[in-house]
């Protein structure tokens, strides 16, 4: 299953995600409706594999290559193709946070992406 994550910078929540359904050997992407000019501080000290990804902005190519869209926080701004399944997940940004909510944050991430078919 290809998944794609999206969030508002593509900088936290979405690249996070990412990083996890990769590591149980999941096809994802992620993006961001205004992507940041990089990953936060703050999720880049809690998972270092992060620290030289660029955020991307957010296309419909992507959308078109998903199965599942998992958005965060993007509300209307996400594109929808019809055929796709979306799942909107209400989750804290992590962009500010001290390392203890930033892990937690990702934590329940982690939760999430798990209870997702690969």
């Amino acid at each position: 299953m290809n998944v794609l994550f999206v969030c508002k910078q593509n900088a936290g929540r979405s690249q996070i995600a990412q990083a996890l359904y990769e590591r149980r050997g999941g096809n994802a992407r992620s993006a961001g409706t205004t992507p940041a000019p990089r990953v936060h501080p703050e999720v880049a000290g809690l998972m270092p594999e992060l620290a030289d990804r660029v955020p991307k902005q957010l296309d419909t190519a992507d959308a078109e290559w998903a199965d599942l869209v998992v958005t965060m926080g993007c509300g209307d701004a996400c594109p929808v193709i019809p055929g796709r399944r979306y799942i909107d997940w209400d989750l804290q940004d992590p962009a500010g946070q001290d390392v203890e909510t930033v892990r937690r944050i990702r934590d329940e991430i982690e939760r999430r992406v798990a209870e997702l078919p690969l």
